[in-house]
């Protein structure tokens, strides 16, 4: 069929024949490509005279490394030879060294190395580089999905620039994908892509141009073998699944999917329900969802569901996004399912949480008052004479660290934001936090509270295997049994909240 010649242009990959010619068509990187830029200069210099720097490319797989030096290669006067560390040794790299010097020296014609995989050579082999970058022999352009700092040799990285490559966004997929099937490098418009498949492709490439352009060849060769002869083969979101072997999800990143299924994993970690909300960040991963995006959110839950009750879940939550940032995908899936486990797991509270909507609330409607006069900045001339900072105590100087003092302003004074819960940690915030409240405006210490013990049920068949014993040997077993630095911080915590009651003196003891 002459109609979809396109469909069979060879053995060559469609991600291949697809390359751009000229920066020009690139999609994305536009961060890289702006007029001045490294990679501009080097591109746009047709005589091949004028001087460039090296450049180290680091990005993921698909974000157009080898593009953009295949682009340079064309657009540029210079010389280009092609190297990848897979199969190149330190031989091939002396080699172009050696051509390199002869054919500037000779016919004034500069050289551009292209060096892929560059974090698969050894030391030795990256040593071989230096002479010709350093003396200008060659313009290296080396490609890497490593970080180099840890895959690069330093005097290398010292006399190059480090330019870093994003995921392509789904705008710039899209664009490569309706070049692909009209171009007639690419499938000649020899199929159709309706709405849902191209959405299928954008989703499954995750930012990797290359798996969109793979994908959609697949497909369209897997529509043109079920399409009668004559018939226009038209790719389907159904023929996409067939073609990739792999479920297609329902979701949709800027759609009601996208927010349904974000919904439903932050009340799944709020709820306590550690299966859902892995079942949930399993979905978004496999739909494809920025993995940034899924990592603020649990940040996010951390912080407001998680709170105080728990302040070790804000820690590992950022660790979690520290971690997916600097390992990537798939691999990131390990630290953001032990993060959502973690706070899944852990007590909850939102007091802090509503304490600052509370306090925002007040703000926004104007109960702000005036800075108390002893708290204002006193440091410069004259503030003195306008009675700030007089009267301040400095709260180290008082016992325990807590002064009596009023931070408020008037009009806002006895206002309570944050309220504790009884929930894992909070059940240590709060009997202190009234301490430290009764300290501060002056009232006298709260008693604190003593458990009480439930003696214990003992059954027929206890009582005859162990005599009950003595109650002067309970009292002395009980006596060894509790540490004594225990027993006397109770003592001193009991003392000071009987002292600070009767005689109205305001301490906070020791916990």
């Amino acid at each position: 069929m002459a109609s979809q010649q396109g469909l069979f242009a060879g053995s060559t990959p469609l991600a291949v024949r697809m390359r751009p010619t000229s920066l020009d068509e690139v999609a994305g990187q536009q961060h890289l490509l702006r007029p001045g830029s490294p990679l501009v200069n080097l591109a746009n210099d047709t005589t091949g005279t004028s001087g460039a720097v090296s450049v180290i490319l680091w990005g993921p797989p698909g974000t157009g490394k080898t593009t953009l030096a295949q682009a340079i290669a064309h657009s540029s006067g210079r010389r280009f030879v092609e190297l990848s560390a897979v199969t190149a040794g330190v031989k091939d790299v002396r080699q172009v060294m050696v051509d390199a010097q002869t054919n500037r020296d000779l016919y004034g014609v500069s050289t551009v190395l292209f060096l892929d995989e560059i974090h698969r050579f050894t030391k030795a082999q990256q040593d071989g580089l230096l002479p010709g970058v350093e003396n200008g022999w060659v313009t290296l352009v080396a490609a890497t999905t490593e970080n180099p700092s840890f895959s690069v040799i330093s005097p290398l990285l010292s006399r190059s620039l480090l330019l870093t490559l994003q995921q392509l966004d789904d705008d710039d997929l899209g664009l490569l994908i309706d070049r692909a099937v009209a171009d007639d490098r690419g499938l000649r418009g020899a199929v159709e892509v309706d709405a849902e498949a191209r959405a299928a492709l954008i989703r499954l490439a995750s930012g990797d141009a290359r798996r969109a352009l793979t994908a959609l060849e697949a497909s369209a060769g897997s529509a043109a073998s079920q399409t009668p002869e004559g018939e226009t083969p038209i790719v389907t979101a159904d023929i996409v699944a067939a073609s990739v072997d792999r479920a297609l999800l329902r979701y949709d990143r800027n759609g009601d999917e996208h927010y349904d299924v974000i919904s439903a994993f932050i009340k799944s970690v709020r709820g306590s329900d550690v299966d859902a909300a892995l079942h949930y960040l399993a979905r978004m991963i496999e739909a494809g969802e920025d993995p940034r995006f899924i990592a603020r959110r649990v940040i996010i839950s951390a912080a407001e569901d998680i709170g105080m009750a728990d302040p070790q879940a804000l820690p590992i939550a950022v660790a979690a996004a520290e971690a997916v940032q600097m390992i990537g995908m798939p691999e990131g899936r390990i630290p953001l399912a032990e993060a959502v486990v973690y706070l899944a797991t852990a007590p909850k509270s939102n007091a802090a949480y509503n304490g600052i909507n509370a306090a925002i609330a007040d703000v926004k409607a104007g109960r702000i008052g005036r800075v108390p006069k002893h708290l204002r900045d006193a440091h410069y001339p004259g503030a003195k004479r306008l009675g700030h900072g007089q009267g301040y105590r400095y709260a180290h100087d008082a016992p325990f660290g807590v002064a009596e003092q009023q931070y408020l302003p008037d009009e806002l004074v006895g206002t309570r934001y944050y309220t504790p819960t009884g929930n894992g940690h909070e059940r240590e915030v709060g009997p202190r936090l009234e301490r430290l409240r009764a300290v501060i405006e002056g009232r006298p210490m709260p008693a604190r509270e003593k458990p009480t013990e439930k003696a214990p049920e003992v059954t027929e068949a206890k009582a005859a295997e162990k005599p009950e014993a003595k109650p002067a040997e309970r009292a002395t077993d009980e006596a060894a049994e509790k540490p004594a630095e225990s027993a006397s911080a109770d003592a001193e915590m009991d003392a000071e909240s009987t002292s600070s009651t009767d005689a109205g003196s305001a301490k906070l003891p020791e916990a």
